[in-house]
């Protein structure tokens, strides 16, 4: 009988399976194999632990196959994700800040990150735009929009109508499809009183504000909630920042 030999990728793999199942939580195969993909970045790879990201892309309900639309990616550290789970049949759209107008000729451009996953092989079904929240435009129905840790800022923008940006989300989805919105609590009641102070936002008042633009909320995890917060902190205070109380919450259009 031939040896059974487990590749370091397989391994991980089957391990992040069965910590996600202890937790009530099964992603799909698709999630474990992406997440455990040995060509992620060590930092990305390194924030796994805090950021939980098997069990959050379960929560979605992301498959392979399927057309993604990322708002405000940052990084990219679920822009890969998204790209390795929903595979060469899949499409990922990254929409990217624009660079200000106002922003020096040799400042940073938000989108290069984003960019350069787009020119990775590896990575070959991302598209990349750059979106203003008044022009959120697709070229296709998509069946899943996420935004991570950004939708506090929408209401940080001056003059910005977020009501309508979610119902520009809302026709940008498939009948049936999904939005996602995962970011850091705020306290009880504050409404969007904390979202340009300490960048917090109320789960509650989120809530209501998308289900206005016509969704259905489907239900919320806590896969990323922390006792240990008490919402009084900035994200960025080092005594909390990448261990915040943060929220995930799943809206469905109406088929």
């Amino acid at each position: 009988m031939k040896p059974i030999m487990l590749t370091a990728g397989l391994i991980a793999a089957t391990l992040l399976c069965a910590a996600t199942q202890a937790r009530g939580v099964v992603p799909d195969h698709s999630i474990t194999t992406g997440v455990a993909d040995p060509a992620r970045p060590e930092a990305d790879r390194a924030r796994d632990a805090e950021r939980k990201p098997a069990e959050s892309l379960a929560f979605a309900g992301v498959h392979p196959g399927e057309r993604v639309a990322e708002l405000l990616p940052g990084s990219g550290y679920f822009t890969r994700l998204f790209s390795l789970v929903v595979g060469p049949k899949g499409k990922v759209y990254a929409l990217a800040r624009p660079r200000p107008a106002q922003a020096a000729a040799d400042s940073p451009d938000p989108a290069a990150p984003i960019l350069a996953i787009a020119a990775d092989p590896h990575y070959g079904n991302v598209v990349v735009s750059t979106m203003s929240i008044k022009e959120l435009a697709l070229p296709e129905p998509v069946d899943l929009v996420w935004t991570s840790q950004n939708y506090h800022d929408l209401h940080n923008i001056p003059n910005a109508d977020v009501v309508s940006f979610d119902k520009a989300v809302f026709s940008a989805l498939k009948p049936g499809g999904i939005f996602i919105v995962l970011d850091h609590v705020a306290a009880a009641d504050s409404g969007f009183r904390d979202t340009s102070t300490l960048h917090r936002i109320d789960p509650e008042a989120v809530k209501k504000e998308v289900e206005s633009a016509g969704f259905k909320f489907e239900g919320a995890s806590e896969v990323l909630h922390n006792p240990a917060d008490d919402h009084t902190l900035k994200v960025f205070d080092p005594a909390i920042r990448g261990k915040t109380d943060q929220f995930i919450l799943k809206f469905r259009k109406p088929k």
